[in-house]
């Protein structure tokens, strides 16, 4: 336990100036586009040479971007993550009611690459070179090379447009009134899709991880002594191959984690499911400052409570981790 708090409190000051950076460099990214919010809302409706004076003044599209800066970490400091110009509503509010569908999909899709690929890797890695291992192994590097949008479009067309399986898009169905359990049941039936289009990629991943891993593992001093006592086969694998070669795996959970992050802003594309990366699509199109920083300063605070959550599970799970940490 002092491991993992000590652990911890050296991550969270180390997450400080990542944040800062996040912001800082968002900031002057977007700056360096052309347009603003303004530009967007009056190609859309339409205005005036006073009209649009009046909405920079009102938007504070007037200061000068240094001042727009300082002013937006100020008021960060506070815990206030600006005011969205798209939709007239605080930015930390907006994010907030589009987060839990996003955290939904990742969990999903992580959950199911990591526990199938997982499986499918001691499968292989079981019998390294026979005709099983080969079938995986090609099968996992077809699947990693498919493109996400790709097989999210070919599922679609598969199981709701040709079967009429499964929804084709959203999160639930509107205006059904379920509550309770049916609610549940009917989200999870609208996610099926989407979760299975993310996690079907990494799970190709982690399979290919947990089969090298193994392949490894087999060649180590205490699997040959453990083979020579004649210990069963599958005892082998299961205590001792594949429970160390899994430890890698779950350093490729926190690396995998923005890039799920990434992917997800894809397949709620395909799917128009309400999260993170739908409005992130949506402030772009509307030049949402304000709103697209406040995304992606959730985003980068998730990926650091991510990869701080593996890092504890990783110090409980090899004990020299969290003391090489604290010593230093």
């Amino acid at each position: 336990m002092n491991r993992a708090w000590g652990l911890l409190k050296r991550r969270l000051i180390g997450s400080i100036p990542v944040l800062l950076i996040v912001v800082v460099g968002s900031f002057l990214l977007l700056e360096a586009a052309p347009g603003d919010a303004v530009d967007a809302y009056v190609a859309s409706v339409g205005g005036d040479a006073g009209m649009i004076e009046a909405l920079r003044t009102s938007w504070g599209l007037d200061a000068s971007p240094m001042t727009r800066l300082a002013a937006y970490l100020w008021a960060l400091l506070h815990l206030d993550l600006g005011h969205s110009v798209a939709f007239s509503r605080p930015v930390l509010d907006v994010v907030l009611e589009r987060l839990p569908n996003t955290l939904l999909l990742m969990g999903a899709a992580t959950a199911l690459s990591f526990a199938l690929g997982t499986t499918l890797g001691i499968l292989a890695g079981a019998r390294p070179g026979s005709a099983r291992d080969r079938l995986l192994s090609i099968g996992s590097l077809a699947l990693y090379a498919v493109p996400g949008f790709w097989l999210a479009l070919v599922l679609t067309i598969v199981f709701s447009v040709e079967l009429r399986w499964l929804p084709l898009s959203g999160m639930e169905t509107i205006a059904s009134g379920k509550t309770g359990i049916a609610r549940m049941l009917d989200i999870a039936r609208h996610m099926v899709l989407p979760v299975t289009s993310l996690g079907l990629i990494y799970l190709a991943l982690y399979l290919r991880m947990m089969r090298a891993g193994m392949a490894e593992v087999w060649r180590m001093d205490f699997t040959l002594a453990a083979r020579a006592r004649g210990i069963p086969r599958r005892r082998i694998v299961l205590a001792h191959v594949a429970r160390n070669a899994l430890l890698p795996l779950v350093t490729m959970l926190s690396l995998q984690s923005a890039q799920m992050l990434g992917g997800s802003v894809v397949i709620e594309s395909v799917f128009s499911v309400p999260g993170l990366g739908r409005l992130a699509q949506e402030a772009v199109g509307s030049r949402d400052t304000p709103l697209l920083i406040g995304i992606i300063l959730v985003s980068a605070f998730l990926v650091i409570v991510i990869n701080l959550l593996v890092d504890i599970a990783y110090a409980v799970l090899d004990p020299r981790v969290g003391a090489s940490e604290v010593k230093a």
